[in-house]
C-alpha cells in the first residue's frame, strides 16, 4: 500500500485532520502494517517543503525524514515508467507531485491511501484504467 505525503506530516510534527499511521499503531486499521507501507521519494520532499512555509523546526524534520527511510518503503520517482504514467496522468491532474504519487502506486501495483480530493474525483478512471484501488483514511476505518 502506497501512502501519500498527508499522512507523513504528524512524523514532523504537523497536524494532520487524519493520523493514518497513528491508527495503524494502535491496531485500528485492520490488515494494514507499517511495515507494508510504501511511499513516494518525492513524498519526502513534500514534507520538507510543507513544513518549511509552516515554519517547524529542521531538527524536526529531519528526525522525520529520517524514521519515513528506516520504517518505509521508499520508492524513486525517477524510474521511466512512473515518470511515464505520470506524464499520463496529468491529463486527469494538474498537480504534478499528486501525479508521480499516483504513478508510483501504479507502477508499484500497490493501492493508494490518499485524502486528495481531486484523486479522489478521479479515482474511478484510475482504479479502471490501472487496477489498483484508491482509498481513504475513512474507508480503512470501515
Amino acid at each position: 500500500m502506497i501512502i501519500d505525503t498527508t499522512y507523513l506530516l504528524p512524523l514532523a510534527r504537523i497536524g494532520v485532520r487524519h493520523d493514518l499511521l497513528r491508527a495503524i499503531v494502535e491496531g485500528r486499521v485492520q490488515g494494514v502494517s507499517l511495515s507494508k507501507l510504501g511511499v513516494s521519494l518525492i513524498s519526502l520532499f513534500e514534507l520538507q517543503a510543507k513544513a518549511a512555509k509552516l515554519g517547524i523546526p529542521p531538527e524536526h524534520v529531519a528526525r522525520a525524514v529520517r524514521a519515513i527511510l528506516k520504517s518505509f518503503m521508499v520508492i524513486p520517482f525517477y524510474s521511466t515508467k512512473i515518470i511515464e504514467t505520470a506524464h499520463e496522468l496529468r491529463t486527469l491532474m494538474s498537480d504534478y507531485i499528486d501525479c508521480v504519487i499516483v504513478a508510483t502506486a501504479v507502477v508499484t501495483g500497490e493501492d493508494l491511501v490518499t485524502e486528495d480530493t481531486v484523486i479522489h474525483e478521479n479515482s474511478e478512471h484510475i482504479e479502471k484504467k490501472y487496477g489498483i484501488r484508491v482509498l481513504s483514511y475513512n474507508k480503512l476505518m470501515r
